[in-house]
């Protein structure tokens, strides 16, 4: 441990007690590990505050010992961007225990909640209150709130509602130097500056640790419907999506893409989780109408638009589900997607987004490419085709050899990622940079880009302490 660091922990040590400061080998190890396990560091502690002054104290401390900082919500990141190095001069900003909802006001339609609230918690509290918080994530009943801002986290309702930097209203910010920035407001409407919280939406706690949150909330659905439709081609779907999108509008709320590959593999790893359609067809819809309007029926509405779109060739066989219990046993082939994936082996993956008009033509490049560099992969590409957003990932296929399999994962990395750019797309469509995109952001980021990130990391955070190579390289 370097003498810095060392300083900095003794002090931490006479500030915060044993039950707030934890140096247990056998309690850091979990927390020292991405969910992906494909990190793996060491933390010189962990700190597990329960208010706003707490964390304040303890980046003071660090700033001034110039302690390096890696702010952790629910561990739940693709990219190892709550992961400690290896050093073992890093202290772990645990928030689990800042778990209150501070105000819920259903006249504003707004929610106060602090960083270590579930986002499972999050919904079950404005659906008590009459009113809907639409990030849906198949993580939520593990993943943090302070997690899904810092990462600025999509899923599934993003065509309707907008990514999560979409439903703030207000923050509050410890500053690297321990100060507390405060713009925890409920206006739709301020129009006073620079747009300032803004920076920490999706900046990975490199430039802060966001404690708490003013959240946008919605009204409460009265009708939805939900249908799992077999399909020919990507291109029947972007066909399918505008008429849609023309006939529904805002209840258009998700229109999620899988290959029938996706779904044998539910069949394969996880029975008791089986579509309602048979596998003849090569690609497979999920689609969701919702509106809160009193006295609607977003059931005939979907049936009507399905049936219209049949007729002219664009589906084929099409389920809508008649209750709660089928719609939840759809989405449920959806969610378990990627645990499918982890059950039938390695796979190599790609979080990549796309202009939806050119979704059709980047998968059948995308789909050859795996082709010609991964023989021993079948590509599973699905996801979110209504806003462009494929998790492109290939699976190892089976009796394949799966070193061989490993070895081709930063060549095939290298030419999804170019061939999305030259769509004028992104490599990171929700997950983030973390640890595992810092060089892909400096390969694909316009020059001046970078360097008005480096600018504004360099102002925020002169000490450079906060989640050190996370994001930007140090």
């Amino acid at each position: 441990m370097t003498p810095a660091a060392s300083a900095a922990l003794a002090e931490l040590t006479q500030h915060f007690d044993t039950t707030t400061l934890v140096r247990d080998p056998w309690r850091l190890a979990p927390l020292e590990i991405d969910h992906r396990e494909r990190y793996r560091g060491r933390a010189a502690a962990a700190l597990f505050p329960r208010s706003t002054a707490q964390v304040s104290a303890a980046l003071e401390i660090c700033h001034r010992h110039a302690m390096p900082v890696v702010p952790q919500g629910g561990n739940t990141s693709y990219c190892g961007a709550a992961t400690p190095d290896a050093s073992g001069d890093q202290l772990l900003l645990c928030l689990a225990r800042m778990n209150r909802i501070r105000e819920l006001r259903p006249i504003d339609d707004i929610m106060v909640a602090e960083a270590g609230c579930l986002l499972a918690e999050l919904q079950q509290a404005a659906t008590a209150a009459d009113r809907l918080f639409p990030l849906q994530l198949g993580s939520a009943g593990s993943c943090q709130l302070g997690g899904n801002l810092s990462t600025n986290a999509g899923g599934t309702n993003v065509l309707r509602y907008g990514m999560a930097r979409d439903l703030v209203l207000g923050l509050e910010v410890v500053l690297a130097d321990g100060r507390v920035l405060e713009t925890l407001g409920s206006l739709r409407k301020d129009n006073t500056g620079y747009d300032i919280k803004s920076l920490f939406l999706g900046a990975e706690g490199t430039l802060g640790v966001i404690t708490a949150a003013s959240l946008r909330l919605f009204p409460q659905p009265r009708s939805v419907a939900t249908a799992f439709v077999a399909l020919g081609s990507v291109q029947q779907a972007i066909e399918l999506l505008a008429e849609l999108r023309s006939a529904g509008g805002e209840e258009l709320t998700s229109f999620e893409l899988m290959p029938r590959a996706a779904l044998q593999l539910l069949n394969r790893h996880l029975p008791d989780r089986q579509p309602p359609l048979p596998l003849d067809a090569p690609w497979f819809l999920l689609c969701e109408l919702a509106t809160a309007r009193r006295g609607a029926d977003t059931h005939h509405t979907l049936e009507d638009l399905l049936s219209a779109a049949s007729e002219r060739g664009l589906l084929g066989n099409a389920v809508i589900a008649q209750n709660e219990r089928e719609r939840q046993a759809l989405w449920q082939l959806r969610e378990s997607i990627p645990e499918a994936q982890r059950r039938a082996g390695p796979s190599l993956k790609h979080d990549v987004s796309v202009p939806v008009a050119v979704l059709p033509e980047f998968v059948t490049r995308g789909t050859a490419l795996v082709e010609q560099t991964v023989s021993e992969g079948q590509l599973i590409a699905y996801g979110h085709a209504g806003d462009g957003n494929l998790h492109f990932n290939v699976s190892l296929r089976d009796g394949a050899d799966a070193a061989a399999f490993s070895a081709r994962e930063q060549t095939l990395r290298r030419a999804v990622h170019d061939l999305v750019h030259e769509f004028g797309g992104s490599f990171s469509a929700e997950h983030g940079i973390g640890q595992s995109k810092v060089e892909e952001l400096e390969r694909y980021a316009p020059a001046l880009e970078l360097e008005l990130m480096r600018r504004i990391k360099l102002a925020l955070d002169p000490q450079g302490i906060m989640n050190p190579g996370k994001v930007l390289k140090r």
